[in-house]
């Protein structure tokens, strides 16, 4: 076992061994805030009877769909309206809304995965005008999706996982996130155009 990976795992276990059941809200909390490696490594751990596997899919899927709910809320409470009264935010809120628009669903699939995109995902969706019942049926399945591929493939395929992810889960993730990052750029370069050409018909 590689430094990394038995880092992580001694880790795991520690907090098993020094916590108990509050191993359980430590992952609800890790996964609201963000959706780094831990609920793969937790699977891991469920996978060789450290956790309890219904527990740890119920404490990551809990936090990754409150989480977003919480940062979806307090961006369409507290963002909206005071981005709207400044004329310099306008157009790129105005980009904002057709790329989601456009692109909403497989957003709100693929910002939980890249590192560093899950902490702030759900509030430029705040600053669209999509209802609230859409973006929570979509969270609510994204969470899901998100559950099984990270804590399913550590339970199912704990023993494999544990030969040969370890020290490559952080190149995968930046990898992913620079990915994002281009898949972004190159559909708001996109949209951008498309609303500088609506504008200029108008």
């Amino acid at each position: 076992m590689t430094g990394l990976k038995l880092k992580i795992m001694e880790t795991i276990l520690n907090i098993v061994r020094d916590y108990g059941l509050l191993s359980y809200a430590i992952l609800f909390l890790y996964c609201a805030l963000k959706s780094g490696s831990l609920p793969l490594f937790a699977g891991i751990a469920a996978h060789f009877g450290a956790l309890n596997v219904a527990l740890v899919a119920l404490a990551a899927f809990s936090g990754g769909y409150l989480g977003d709910e919480l940062r979806f809320y307090l961006g369409r409470k507290y963002g909206v309206a005071k981005l709207s009264s400044k004329p310099r935010f306008k157009r790129s809120l105005n980009i904002a809304k057709i790329l989601l628009e456009r692109y909403g669903t497989a957003y709100i699939f693929l910002y939980r995965y890249p590192k560093g995109m899950r902490t702030i995902g759900s509030l430029p969706v705040a600053l669209t005008d999509m209802r609230w019942a859409k973006f929570t049926f979509l969270n609510f399945l994204s969470a899901v999706t998100w559950t099984i591929a990270l804590v399913g493939a550590g339970y199912f395929f704990g023993s494999a996982l544990e030969d040969t992810i370890g020290d490559n889960w952080g190149i995968f993730s930046v990898s992913l996130l620079l990915l994002f990052t281009l898949m972004s750029y190159l559909a708001w370069r996109k949209v951008s155009a498309v609303a500088t050409e609506s504008q200029q018909t108008l």
